[in-house]
């Protein structure tokens, strides 16, 4: 487009984010309340948890009973807008590639509106793994450098848990974690009794208030759905609506983010993008540019911003951008717990997520595989949706009722009876792994496809390699373990073998991405210093998992937000000094 066709936005900026989620909603609360004017952008709609959420909905208040669509994958009242497809915006896989799962959120808050909140920080070991089992690299800074800054958001946004002084899983500032649900006392006594440990979750929901603007838990077990007392924390509601309020921040949603904009000299200036409402093409200007769009769309903005000062992309000198693509691993397996068949019920919802949980306990020295895994585990007396299965099939649809066999299913009288004999007898468990990132999987821009705004997408090369399928064969035979000593039928993901790699999940389907654009003390080989400040280029920012020069056996999203925090600090502090 020539700059005729192109409207500019006359506002000067202190600082252009992409992207409203967990780094970008941190970098903008940070940056807005020491007084910068910041401009944020989203690719998709406002959305506002105390308005929009879908809590406390029953399933026939839905036309598809709670069932999932392309919008809303996890299900009709999922807090969380598109995910694995897109209308009008595709992705490519090259040829030998395994299938990458991209799951993308198009609104205020992103992901942080639907994710599981699981809050944990990375340990002293995970930012060295390469000086302990020699593969992958080490960060440039360590989990001294991060501390003071997961000390922060933990007041700041409230987390609960339990001090337990291990070593590489650190204790927070933590607030009281609720009791553990019954079949949570029966999986803590079955796993601890093998060796297994079981501790209290650390989940960013508030069992205690910690502020005027944010509510207490009441328990009703639908955090998946936002929480309409921002009681669990999403972006939205605990750092954009609080930024916003200060009077720095305008917010610009449906922006499709096309480019980074830079100047003769290689320096970001601004960002270019596409109005999804009017299909126009708009640029808005800043002293920086800080990207927090996802791992994915933040490489795939950088790849497709070329200039003459960057021919290969911006920030990428280094040929680094898009690669050492990586995504936490998983593999589940469920089924019923004959004890519990028949139960008395009661309320026993608890918190929109597990209360228990199992940290990494063993020495990978000792073990085939390099880099270790946690243990969620769920199951108990939530509400009743569709596709509540209840486990029949697992049991060849047979029962017994007071010493009496019986058929499973049906409809009618006999289907209630079967409902209310199954209902709360289910559990499961997942692990959630730390893969190796490796060179050979990565993101670049397909030379053939755009999407509906004429921007070059995403082309994936991404396999797994020998660690993850070990690792998920350790996960499936530590479940079996588990189950068996709970006495339970195993309904679902027992028969998985080396033929579907142990049940182990697509890359990218965990939705943990990360190191498209890792930070790294030697600019040939990484594409961000210490500071999550590109080399290349001094007034770019990259916030996101994106930064990560590798993942933990923990979930990223504690860590996107310290790192924010911090590069957000440094930030204001080089704007002081002048050196931005």
């Amino acid at each position: 487009m020539g700059d005729l066709q192109i409207k500019k936005q006359p506002k000067q900026y202190d600082a252009v984010i992409v992207g409203s989620g967990a780094g970008g909603g941190m970098a903008a609360y940070v940056l807005a309340n020491a007084g910068l004017k910041v401009c944020l952008l989203e690719a998709g709609a406002d959305y506002d948890p105390a308005k929009h959420s879908s809590q406390l909905k029953n399933p026939w208040e839905s036309p598809r009973r709670g069932a999932s669509t392309k919008f809303r994958p996890f299900g009709d009242f999922d807090g969380c807008f598109w995910g694995w497809e897109i209308d009008g915006e595709p992705y490519t896989m090259a040829e030998g590639s395994d299938k990458w799962d991209w799951w993308r959120a198009r609104m205020i808050g992103g992901r942080t509106n639907h994710w599981g909140r699981i809050s944990l920080r990375f340990g002293p070991k995970d930012f060295k793994r390469r000086s302990i089992d020699g593969l992958g690299d080490d960060w440039p800074i360590s989990y001294e450098d991060v501390k003071p800054y997961y000390d922060k958001i933990d007041k700041l946004l409230g987390v609960f848990g339990s001090v337990e002084g291990l070593e590489n899983d650190p204790d927070g500032i933590f607030l009281p974690p609720p009791k553990p649900r019954l079949h949570e006392l029966m999986i803590k006594k079955a796993a601890t009794g093998i060796g297994v440990p079981v501790i209290p979750s650390r989940l960013s929901i508030l069992t205690k208030q910690i502020n005027k603007e944010r509510g207490e838990c009441f328990y009703c077990a639908q955090c998946g759905r936002s929480c309409k007392a921002a009681a669990d924390f999403s972006s939205s509601s605990a750092l954009v609506q609080p930024a916003v309020r200060t009077g720095n921040v305008d917010v610009i949603t449906q922006a499709m983010a096309r480019e980074v904009i830079t100047n003769k000299e290689g320096i970001a200036t601004g960002i270019s993008y596409v109005d999804k409402t009017d299909m126009m093409e708009y640029q808005v200007s800043g002293r920086v540019v800080i990207l927090a769009a996802s791992a994915c769309e933040t490489a795939r903005l950088l790849l497709n911003s070329k200039s003459q000062r960057h021919p290969n992309g911006l920030a990428n000198s280094s040929n680094v951008v898009g690669k050492y693509l990586h995504d936490s691993t998983g593999a589940a397996l469920g089924g019923v717990l004959p004890e519990l068949f028949g139960r008395k019920r009661y309320n026993e919802d608890g918190v929109g997520g597990m209360h228990v949980y199992t940290p990494w306990w063993l020495d990978n020295k000792k073990l085939d595989f390099p880099r270790g895994y946690h243990i969620e585990y769920w199951g108990g007396m939530g509400q009743p949706a569709y596709g509540f299965g209840f486990g029949m099939q697992g049991m060849n649809g047979k029962y017994a009722v007071n010493g009496v066999k019986k058929e499973a299913g049906g409809y009618g009288a006999s289907l209630k009876e079967d409902v209310r004999y199954f209902y709360g007898a289910g559990v499961g468990m997942a692990g959630r792994g730390e893969a190796v990132p490796r060179i050979d999987n990565y993101c670049e821009i397909d030379p053939k496809v755009v999407d509906k705004y004429g921007i070059p997408v995403l082309r994936f090369h991404t396999t797994h390699s020998d660690y993850e399928i070990k690792q998920a064969k350790h996960m499936k035979e530590t479940f079996k373990e588990i189950m068996h000593e709970m006495g339970a039928i195993i309904t679902w993901g027992g028969d998985d073998d080396a033929s579907n790699n142990y049940g182990l999940a697509n890359p990218g389907n965990i939705i943990h991405e990360a190191g498209t654009a890792r930070m790294g003390n030697d600019k040939k080989t990484s594409a961000l210093n210490k500071w999550s400040q590109a080399h290349d280029c001094k007034t770019l920012f990259c916030v996101d998992g994106s930064q990560f020069t590798s993942q933990a056996d923990k979930n990223i999203t504690w860590t996107i937000l310290a790192l924010s925090m911090r590069a957000s600090e440094y930030i204001i502090d080089e704007m002081k000094k002048q050196n931005l």
